[in-house]
C-alpha cells in the first residue's frame, strides 16, 4: 500500500449532501421551497458543490417527490455546481432535461452498490447489472455536458452481507474509471468503516484509478465519522460529502444513521490548519436556522458545541 503524506497546505473540497442525503430518510417533509432556501444558506457558508436533488420513484423515497422543482428552482450562485443523484437512466434523463432550466444541474451523480444483497434492495439490481446500468449512465451524462461521477455504496460493509472484500472495491473503482467516471466516491453508507481502513481502501483505489480523482461519503453511525475523514485525507482524498448539522440516513440500510456533520469537518480541517472554503459561524448559524424547520436541535456534535473559544471567567465564580 502506497499513501500520499498531505500537505498542511492542501486544501479540502465538501460537498454539501444535506438536501437529498440528508433529508432523504427524514419522515416530515420537507417543503421545496425549504429545501431552496436550505441551498441558499449553503451557498452562503461557501459550499461550492452541493448535491441538491436525487432523481427517483417519489412512491420509494417520498422526500425527493419534488425534485423537479427544486432543480427548476436553483439559484444562479457563480462558481456553484448542483449536483443530481441518479440510480437509472431514466434518473439520468431527468437530470438532462434540466439543461433547459434557467440554472441547470452540473452533475449527474451515479450509484454503484458494492454488495449483490443491497444493491438488489437499494436499486433492483446485482454488481453484475450495476456495472452494465452505469456504464450507460456514464455515457448518457457525458453525451450530455453533465460531469459524470459515480459512488461505490456500501464500499466498507453491507447491511446484509457483512464486510466487504477490498479487492471487490478497487475493481469496481477501476471498472467505473474504464467506463468514463470523471470522479468515483467511497461510501461508507451504513457507518461501519474504521481508519485504519479506510486508509487502506482510499489509497488503494487512488493508486488504481490516478489520475481520476476520488471522494470519500462517510456516515456517521459509530461516531467514527471524522477520524475516518481524517484517515483519507492522509492517504491522499482532499473531497468529502458531508450533510448541515450530520443529518441524513438511508431509507433502505437498517441501522445507518446520519451523513458526517459539515460542522465536524470545517472543525477537524480548520483546526488542523487546512483550508475548506466554508466559514464555521456562518454554517453554525444556518445548523440553528435548519433546527427551526426540522423541529429539532440537528445531531452534529460540533453543531452543537460551537466552535472552540476561550472564555472569561464568571464573575464570583471564586467566591
Amino acid at each position: 500500500m502506497s499513501t500520499t503524506s498531505p500537505n498542511i497546505t492542501d486544501p479540502v473540497t465538501i460537498v454539501e449532501v444535506s438536501p437529498r442525503d440528508g433529508l432523504q430518510n427524514e419522515p416530515v417533509l420537507v417543503s421545496g421551497d425549504q429545501k431552496l432556501a436550505l441551498i441558499g444558506h449553503l451557498v452562503t457558508m461557501g459550499a461550492k458543490r452541493v448535491e441538491v436533488v436525487s432523481f427517483v420513484n417519489p412512491r420509494r423515497v417520498p422526500q425527493m417527490r419534488d425534485a423537479e422543482q427544486v432543480a427548476l428552482g436553483l439559484p444562479e450562485a457563480p462558481g456553484v455546481r448542483f449536483i443530481g443523484l441518479c440510480l437509472n437512466e431514466r434518473g439520468v434523463a431527468r437530470a438532462i432535461a434540466t439543461q433547459d432550466n434557467p440554472r441547470p444541474l452540473d452533475e449527474a451523480g451515479c450509484v454503484l452498490v458494492a454488495s449483490d444483497t443491497f444493491g438488489v434492495v437499494n436499486q433492483g439490481q446485482k454488481i453484475s447489472d450495476g456495472i452494465l446500468a452505469n456504464n450507460a449512465m456514464l455515457k448518457m451524462a457525458r453525451d450530455a455536458g453533465l460531469y459524470a461521477q459515480v459512488t461505490i455504496s456500501a464500499a466498507f460493509g453491507c447491511p446484509y452481507e457483512g464486510p466487504v472484500p477490498a479487492d471487490r472495491v478497487v475493481e469496481l473503482a477501476k471498472r467505473m474509471a474504464d467506463a468514463g467516471a470523471q470522479e468515483i466516491a467511497l461510501a461508507d453508507t451504513i457507518g461501519v468503516a474504521v481508519p485504519p481502513q479506510v486508509g487502506d481502501l482510499t489509497a488503494r483505489v487512488i493508486e488504481a484509478i490516478a489520475p481520476i480523482p476520488i471522494r470519500l461519503h462517510l456516515h456517521d453511525t459509530r461516531g467514527l465519522a471524522p477520524a475516518n475523514a481524517w484517515a483519507g485525507y492522509q492517504a491522499g482524498c482532499h473531497t468529502f460529502d458531508s450533510a448541515l448539522g450530520g443529518l441524513g440516513g438511508c431509507p433502505f440500510a437498517p441501522g445507518a444513521a446520519g451523513n458526517v456533520g459539515t460542522e465536524e469537518l470545517l472543525y477537524l480541517f480548520g483546526r488542523s490548519g487546512i483550508t475548506t472554503g466554508y466559514d464555521l459561524e456562518t454554517t453554525l448559524e444556518a445548523n440553528r436556522w435548519f433546527a427551526t424547520i426540522m423541529g429539532r436541535a440537528l445531531p452534529s456534535r460540533a453543531g452543537k458545541a460551537g466552535d472552540f473559544v476561550a472564555r472569561p471567567i464568571p464573575i464570583g465564580a471564586n467566591s
